[in-house]
C-alpha cells in the first residue's frame, strides 16, 4: 500500500529538516511526500531541495492559509491513503508509517498516539495523548483523534471532501468529525505513539486561539450532529486535553 504523506509549510527552514528526515527514514518503503510550501522567503526550499529524490513531490506557490495548502495535498497525493506531517513535527520511530499500513489493510481509517515534545529540547515530552478506540457519537462526548496521527485511505477523502475554509483553526476537526460520524467507514485505534509532535502549534499557540478552536468545533457540532447553542463536549474537549498534560523531567 502507497501511504502518501503531506507536509503544508511557510518559513519553516528551522524545523522542515527534522520532519522530512524522519519521512525518508520510514521503513515502509512505498510512501510518497508532498511538501506543500506557501511562497516561503526564509530558505524553506533549500532545505526541501537537499531532500530531492524519488518519492518527493514539491508545490510551491502562495495559498490561503493553513487548510487551503492542505486541500492542495488533498488534490494531488497519489497513493491509496493519506495524512499530514506537520513542519515542526517527526514521525516517533521508523517504523510509524508501517503500523499505519498494517491498520489500514483492514480498515478506512486509523489513528495512534502522540507525544507533544518541547519546541527547543525535542527530547522532553510535555503532553501525552493517548486516545480510545472510536464508538460512533464519540464527537458529541468531547472525543477526538489526534490530526497528525489521522490516516485514511483514497475513498474516505474522495467522498467526505475537503477542509472547510470557513474554519480558521478547526477545519481538520470538522473534517474528521465528517469522515467518523457522517459515515460509516471503519476505524481502528493503533496504539502506539506515532508522531512527536512540537508544542505551540496553530490552534494551541495561545488562550485565544484555544478557544477559537473550541468554538469552531462548536460550530461544527451545531451544523453536522445538531448541537445546540452549547453543548458536553464544549466543556468536555478541553477537559480532556488537560488531563494529559505531564510534569516532564528536566
Amino acid at each position: 500500500m502507497r501511504i502518501s504523506v503531506v507536509t503544508v509549510c511557510r518559513n519553516a527552514a528551522d524545523t522542515i529538516g527534522e520532519a522530512l528526515k524522519s519521512f525518508f527514514r520510514q521503513s515502509h518503503a512505498d510512501k510518497e511526500l508532498l511538501v506543500i510550501d506557501g511562497a516561503s522567503t526564509d530558505g524553506t526550499l533549500d532545505v526541501v531541495n537537499e531532500f530531492a529524490r524519488d518519492g518527493l513531490t514539491v508545490i510551491s506557490e502562495p495559498d490561503r492559509g493553513l487548510y487551503d495548502a492542505m486541500n492542495k495535498g488533498l488534490a494531488a497525493f497519489g497513493g491509496a491513503a493519506v495524512g499530514f506531517l506537520n513542519a515542526d513535527d517527526r514521525f516517533h520511530d521508523q517504523d510509524s508509517l508501517a503500523a499505519v499500513a498494517a491498520a489500514l489493510e483492514t480498515a478506512d481509517i486509523c489513528y495512534a498516539d502522540l507525544d507533544f515534545v518541547d519546541a527547543a529540547r525535542r527530547a522532553q515530552v510535555v503532553r501525552r495523548w493517548r486516545s480510545t478506540p472510536w464508538r460512533k457519537g464519540g464527537f458529541a462526548r468531547g472525543w477526538m483523534p489526534a490530526h497528525p496521527t489521522f490516516y485514511c485511505r483514497r475513498g474516505v477523502v474522495d467522498q467526505v471532501g475537503r477542509f472547510d475554509l470557513r474554519y480558521r483553526l478547526a477545519a481538520d476537526y470538522d473534517f474528521m468529525l465528517r469522515a467518523l460520524e457522517l459515515a460509516d467507514f471503519t476505524a481502528v485505534h493503533v496504539p502506539r505513539v506515532l508522531v512527536d509532535m512540537g508544542a505551540g502549534g496553530l490552534s494551541s499557540a495561545s488562550l485565544k486561539s484555544r478557544v477559537r478552536h473550541n468554538l469552531e468545533a462548536l460550530a461544527s457540532r451545531r451544523r453536522w450532529l445538531g448541537a445546540g447553542l452549547i453543548d458536553y463536549a464544549l466543556f468536555a474537549k478541553p477537559l480532556g486535553k488537560a488531563a494529559q498534560l505531564i510534569v516532564a523531567g528536566p
